[in-house]
């Protein structure tokens, strides 16, 4: 029976090749930090979400779509390069960063790292990303932008390199590195003490060391500090800033018009590519903290400013949808919505905490599914089927090989390519996910698995280690923002935890060790973890020490430096 549908798909290539150049046009849409269950069409009745319900509406549902990351920079290069994050470098590091940090670091996507869009450039199309990048900026000076969105792939870029942070609204608290600041005016104050008690010891007779050595420690540790002092004094100005391409055109960002201009730069790329084939990515802001939501739509919603700001994000999606209409371009444009992972669950933001539905955990917590499992919606009207809900095990990085083979390009064949084309399964011709194992990070730690055991249609996971939640609960982990990866913040389990996803998607009730299946499930998935590590080889780290190290030399800057100031919109 397979046959039948096969046989459509291949007289809809034949039309669609007449049509347009055989090249569909792509509109990928990925929200920052929003969990699955705060999306109507996903369960949620409490917040109005009409145009991401549209898309499901109008096409495929996704139910088990899972994130490569728990976190936003390993998770966006996955999405981009079809590949672990671990296998380029991108994961972090527990006692270190766990994502880029600054706008002025070294460290980034690598540029032997071949993105989608670089391969449907090459294919003939217009490439271009609206928003969110995370992934670096610069390797050895301010203008050299070796990790900037145009030297990977994309022809056009508007947005935000960094990543939206309570430092970018002026009346917010500082999230960026609290304790270590307050590390660093502990010690400050103590370095002050101890060098006006050495001055004044040294004065009385009672020190016998030099001046001269008394001036360099002092030339030092003053040095050392105002250093510090300057990077985070200016956070607001030299992380929060626009681009297009390669020009700063604010900085810092006014983050009250800037909803507004990210919806008019996505229909105007719309527009102006209309004639095709073009690939466009938005990477909303939202609904990173600060969660900031223009005056339009404060106050709107059931939940506070936090879901005010899913529901202005939903706005912005219907306005871009709009626009595909508006031009014609809907048969022919592959849309597509999902986040780069679960929402935040720490509560640290007064706008509120996040929802991820049945699924236990959130942003950050490793290899659990609410911080993983994640929207995913397609749309293509004559070509996937209107209103379907499809429940197998798919993967954000199943986006490379899906757009890639639709845009006529080849996956690269010098490198292990993760992701999995989903058209088969989209269409119906197959009714099961090409994916047998999922191997689930938190940082460059191990922390669970996924088997989809397709012989009874079970999907497995085991779980190796998780962190240790505070007893409150609800995903907090103790005394930090974010859950531990390693070391002592985590629970190793030994033997592993393993649970049947298809009859206990909430990761509630393990499964006993010494009953049924356990033994043959944890062997089999052991065997796969065991030739998984054999595929890795060695990178350079992009997330550790002094690639995540705040560079003067490297900051992107709008005026002269250090006093980065412009508004050129």
């Amino acid at each position: 029976m397979a046959l039948i549908p096969a046989v459509f798909f291949l007289l809809w290539a034949s039309t669609a090749s007449q049509a347009h150049g055989n090249k569909p046009n792509f509109v990928l849409l990925m929200a920052d930090d929003l969990g699955i269950g705060e999306v109507g069409c996903y369960g949620n009745n409490t917040l109005r979400t009409p145009n991401i319900d549209r898309l499901a509406r109008e096409g495929v549902k996704l139910t088990h779509h899972i994130a490569a990351s728990s976190l936003c920079t390993p998770s966006r290069a996955a999405f981009l390069t079809g590949r672990y994050p671990i296998r380029s470098g991108m994961t972090g590091h527990d006692g270190g960063y766990l994502v880029l940090m600054w706008s002025a670091v070294s460290g980034g996507l690598p540029t032997n790292e071949t993105t989608f869009a670089k391969i449907l450039q090459e294919q003939g199309y217009t490439t271009g990303i609206i928003g969110k990048w995370h992934l670096g900026v610069n390797c050895r000076s301010r203008d050299d932008f070796c990790h900037h969105p145009l030297n990977h792939g994309f022809d056009y870029y508007y947005g935000l390199l960094y990543t939206l942070i309570n430092d970018c609204q002026a009346s917010m608290p500082s999230e960026i590195h609290v304790a270590f600041r307050a590390q660093l005016l502990f010690y400050a104050q103590l370095f002050a003490v101890t060098l006006l008690t050495a001055m004044v010891t040294k004065r009385m007779g009672f020190l016998t060391v030099s001046w001269k050595v008394l001036v360099i420690f002092a030339s030092v540790g003053i040095i050392y500090f105002a250093y510090w002092y300057v990077a985070y004094e200016f956070l607001r100005y030299w992380n929060c800033f626009l681009m297009r391409d390669f020009e700063i055109t604010e900085q810092p960002m006014d983050l009250e018009t800037t909803a507004g201009k990210m919806v008019n730069e996505a229909k105007s790329f719309i527009r102006r590519n209309k004639e095709g084939p073009f690939l466009l990515f938005v990477s909303f802001l939202q609904i990173h903290s600060p969660h900031f939501t223009t005056e339009k739509f404060r106050g709107k919603s059931k939940h506070g400013l936090y879901g005010d700001n899913i529901e202005e994000m939903d706005w912005m999606i219907g306005e871009i949808i709009g626009a595909i209409d508006e031009e014609g371009l809907v048969n022919n444009t592959l849309t597509y919505f999902t986040s780069d992972h679960g929402a935040y669950l720490e509560g640290l933001h007064p706008a509120g905490r996040g929802f991820n539905g049945i699924y236990r955990g959130g942003k950050g917590i490793g290899g659990l599914e609410g911080a993983i499992r994640v929207p995913g919606i397609f749309r293509w009207p004559g070509v996937f089927p209107a209103n379907t809900i499809i429940d197998e095990p798919t993967n954000l990085m199943d986006i490379y090989a899906t757009v890639i083979k639709l845009g006529g390009g080849k996956l690269p064949k010098d490198r292990i390519i993760d992701g999995k084309d989903l058209m088969p399964l989209l269409q119906g011709v197959d009714s099961v996910s090409s994916h047998d194992f999922m191997f689930h990070y938190c940082t460059d730690q191990l922390h669970s698995v996924r088997w989809y055991q397709k012989s009874n249609q079970t999907v497995w996971k085991v779980h190796y280690m998780s962190p240790k939640f505070s007893p409150e609960g609800a995903g907090a982990c103790y005394g930090t923002k974010f859950c531990s990866c390693s070391g002592n913040g985590i629970i190793l389990h030994n033997p592993p935890l393993l649970y049947n996803l298809s009859g206990d998607p909430s990761e509630k009730n393990p499964f006993p060790h010494d009953v049924g299946p356990y033994r043959e499930v944890v062997q089999e998935i052991e065997q796969a973890v065991a030739n998984h590590k054999i595929s890795l080889h060695p990178v350079p780290q992009q997330l550790y020490r002094f690639n995540n190290f705040w560079h003067p030399r490297l900051q992107p800057c709008c005026g002269t430096f250090p006093l980065c100031w412009c508004h050129k919109e």
